[in-house]
C-alpha cells in the first residue's frame, strides 16, 4: 500500500500533471487537423495562420519592397480562396486590404519610385479575392470541401474498379476485362458487374454502356452499377434486365438511357444465355472451325419506355472457344460502322487463337480502337482446352 501510494503522488506531481496536460493538447490539435482535412472540422486554425502571414508579408514589403513586392499579399489571398470558408474569407481579405493601405502610407505614392502600391498592385489582388471567393462559395453550395474533393473523386473512381473486378472462376476457365474510358480520364459510362449464383456453379455477368461518355457518365455510371449488382442474383435471370430498365424510367434523368449485355453461363457444362438491350452482339470463337459466330439477342435500350421484353439467345462453350463481349466504342465510330468494326476486332482476335487469349483483352483494344474519343471495355470468357490446360 505504501508503495502505491508513492506512485500516485509522483503521478500528481507538476512535472506528470504537465506532461499529461500536454499530450491532451497534442491529442486535440491532431484530431481537429484530422477533422479539418476531412472536411468535418473548422477552419480557424487555417484563418489564423493565414492571418499571421499578411503582417510577417508587409513587414517584409516595408523593410525591402524591392525583393518582397506588394504583391506578394496575393499569396494568402489565393491560399484563403482554397482553404476558407466564404464567411472566413471576408475576415482575410480585410486584413489584407489593411495591409495594402498601410503599405501604400509608408511607402508613399506610387508616382515617386518603383516597388510601391501601384493602382495594378491593387486590381490584382482585388482580382485573386474575387476569383477565390466565388471559388470559396462554389464549394459552399456543394458542400465538400477542396481538401475532400480529390479523396472523394478517388473514391468514386476505385469503387467502380473495384466493382467491375470479375469473380475467380473454376479451373479450366478464364476470364479478363479491359476498359478504356474516353480522353484518357479516370471515370468511365461503361461497367460491369458480375457474380457466381446458384451456389457457384453459375456466372452472371452484366456489361452496361451508359449514355454519355467520361467525367459525364462516371456519377451514372456509378449509381447503375450499385443497383445492377443488388439486382444481380436476387432475381432470375430473364426479369434482371426489365427491372433494370425500370429503374433506370424510375431515375428520370435527362439522358438516361443504356445498353447492356446480360451473360448467364453455366461453368459445369458451358451452356450460356445472351439477354441484350440494345447492345451490340457477343461474339463467339468456334475452337472447330476457328470462325467467330455473332450472338445477338433482340431487345430495346433500358429507360426508354416501360414494358420493355428482353429475348435471350442460347449458345455452349466448348473446351478452346472463347466468347467476347464489348461496348460499341470499341467498334463503331463516326467514319467506320459496326459491321466494319466487328471485322477488325475479329481480324485482331484470330491472332490470339494460337497462343491463347492470356493478355488479350488490353491489346485488342489497344489495337482497334486506341484513339477513339469514347468509352471502351472488352469482356473476354475463355473455356480453355487441353493444350492451354497443359501450358
Amino acid at each position: 500500500m505504501a508503495a502505491g501510494r508513492e506512485r500516485r503522488a509522483e503521478a500528481e506531481t507538476f512535472t506528470a500533471r504537465l506532461r499529461m496536460q500536454w499530450h491532451r493538447v497534442r491529442v486535440g490539435v491532431r484530431r481537429s487537423a484530422v477533422d479539418y482535412f476531412r472536411g468535418d472540422g473548422s477552419d480557424w486554425v487555417a484563418l489564423g495562420g493565414l492571418l499571421l502571414t499578411i503582417p510577417l508579408i508587409a513587414a517584409l514589403t516595408l523593410a525591402n519592397s524591392v525583393w518582397f513586392s506588394p504583391v506578394a499579399l496575393v499569396l494568402p489571398i489565393v491560399a484563403g480562396g482554397l482553404l476558407l470558408r466564404p464567411a472566413s474569407l471576408l475576415g482575410l481579405y480585410a486584413a489584407g486590404a489593411t495591409a495594402l493601405i498601410v503599405e501604400s502610407v509608408r511607402l508613399g505614392p506610387y508616382t515617386e519610385g518603383p516597388s510601391r502600391v501601384t493602382p495594378g498592385v491593387v486590381l490584382v489582388v482585388a482580382a485573386c479575392g474575387f476569383f477565390g471567393l466565388l471559388i470559396a462559395q462554389f464549394r459552399s453550395r456543394v458542400g465538400v470541401p477542396w481538401r475532400r474533393g480529390g479523396t472523394m473523386l478517388f473514391d468514386l473512381r476505385e469503387r467502380i474498379r473495384v466493382q467491375s473486378q470479375l469473380p475467380q472462376l473454376p479451373d479450366g476457365w478464364h476470364r479478363e476485362m479491359a476498359l478504356r474510358p474516353a480522353g484518357g480520364q479516370s471515370f468511365s459510362g461503361d461497367f460491369v458487374v458480375a457474380a457466381r449464383t446458384n451456389g457457384g456453379r453459375t456466372l452472371e455477368v452484366v456489361l452496361t454502356d451508359v449514355s454519355g461518355k467520361g467525367m459525364d457518365a462516371g456519377s451514372r455510371a456509378l449509381l447503375l452499377s450499385g443497383a445492377f449488382g443488388g439486382l444481380l442474383g436476387s432475381l432470375p435471370p430473364h426479369a434482371f434486365l426489365p427491372a433494370a430498365n425500370g429503374y433506370l424510367l424510375r431515375q428520370d434523368w435527362e439522358e438516361g438511357f443504356a445498353t447492356s449485355i446480360h451473360l448467364v453461363l453455366d461453368l459445369d457444362s458451358g451452356d450460356y444465355e445472351l439477354y441484350s438491350a440494345g447492345h451490340p452482339p457477343g461474339l463467339q470463337l468456334n475452337a472447330g472451325s476457328g470462325r467467330w459466330e455473332e450472338k445477338a439477342a433482340d431487345g430495346p435500350l433500358l429507360g426508354v419506355y416501360d414494358g420493355a421484353q428482353f429475348d435471350s439467345v442460347k449458345g455452349s462453350l466448348r473446351p478452346g472457344d472463347v466468347l467476347m463481349l464489348f461496348t460499341d466504342g470499341l467498334v463503331e465510330t463516326s467514319d467506320r460502322d459496326i459491321v466494319e468494326g466487328i471485322d477488325r476486332l475479329t481480324g485482331e482476335a484470330d491472332r490470339y487463337v494460337a497462343g491463347g487469349f492470356h493478355g488479350a483483352a488490353w491489346h485488342l483494344i489497344e489495337s482497334v480502337a486506341k484513339d477513339v474519343n469514347d468509352d471502351r471495355a472488352l469482356l473476354l470468357i475463355c473455356r480453355e482446352g487441353p493444350t492451354a490446360a497443359a501450358r
